[in-house]
């Protein structure tokens, strides 16, 4: 996930025209529709504001209170890792990269700042990774609990990142690359975690 996550952005920097046209013609026509169909653009907005980097934030504190309450601390430290290594890499990138956002005639949304990575898509891909990661063991193989479970983070993930894109305050490859970030992170964290578990071979 990080190797194509790199590619990505080099592919930015150097401003690779394939990718350029692919980013204005799909900003393009989302744009288009949503002018013509208000009521999506409501839809839209409603998710990406439900859906933000900020209540994710509090609902992944909620979540690793309700963890440490039950005992599960090294659950609720990797959750915590997760979500702060995550929320501090995406601006990070941004300022290094330094893309603007889609400039729109008659713009149907706004947001500051730079583009890329797109911080919505990647804080859902983490919060759709710690989703999977706490509640899919807790679940039976087959059940209707996990196809929840699953259900939940793939929507999470995929439409926040689609809103942006509808919205025109982000290109299609800066949502791309928040999502491969954002699964990169958690993959990472959670083999951290995993083998910082393992006892040594030199114990007992």
């Amino acid at each position: 996930m990080l190797v194509p996550s790199v590619v990505l952005a080099m592919l930015v920097v150097g401003d690779w025209s394939p990718l350029r046209r692919l980013d204005a013609a799909v900003t393009a026509d989302l744009h288009d529709f949503a002018h013509d169909h208000p009521a999506w653009v409501g839809v839209m907005s409603l998710w990406t504001d439900v859906f933000a980097p900020m209540p994710l934030r509090a609902a992944a504190l909620f979540l690793v209170i309700w963890l440490a309450y039950r005992g599960a601390r090294r659950l609720a430290a990797w959750v915590t890792a997760t979500m702060v290594f995550g929320g501090l890499l995406g601006p990070l990138l941004k300022l290094v990269v330094g893309r603007p956002r889609p400039d729109l005639p008659d713009p149907v949304a706004l947001a500051p700042g730079l583009a890329f990575p797109s911080g919505h898509a990647l804080n859902a891909a983490l919060a759709a990774g710690v989703l999977l990661v706490v509640f899919l063991p807790r679940t039976r193989a087959r059940s209707a609990a996990r196809a929840a479970v699953w259900s939940a983070a793939l929507l999470i993930a995929l439409v926040t990142g689609f809103s942006r894109v509808a919205l025109g305050v982000h290109w299609s490859s800066d949502v791309v690359a928040g999502w491969l970030l954002g699964t990169a992170v958690v993959t990472a964290t959670t083999v951290a975690f995993t083998l910082r578990s393992r006892p040594s071979p030199h114990d007992g």
